[in-house]
């Protein structure tokens, strides 16, 4: 199974357990969602985070 797949699963089932229930709630389960999937990606490294992070070594 892909990490995306993976996180994707993860971020539903935390939110899920954390909001259960309503519309607003059903939004914050739809955000963790995407974080999941988004951290899934980075993890399979199908998005390339390195110009966010900077190396401290670079700065000096």
């Amino acid at each position: 199974m892909p990490r995306a797949y993976l996180g994707t699963l993860v971020g539903l089932a935390l939110g899920l357990a954390w909001a259960f229930g309503g519309f607003g709630h059903l939004l914050l389960v739809l955000f963790v969602t995407l974080i999941g999937y988004v951290i899934g990606k980075v993890l399979d490294g199908d998005v390339d985070v390195s110009r966010f992070v900077s190396d401290r070594r670079q700065s000096r």
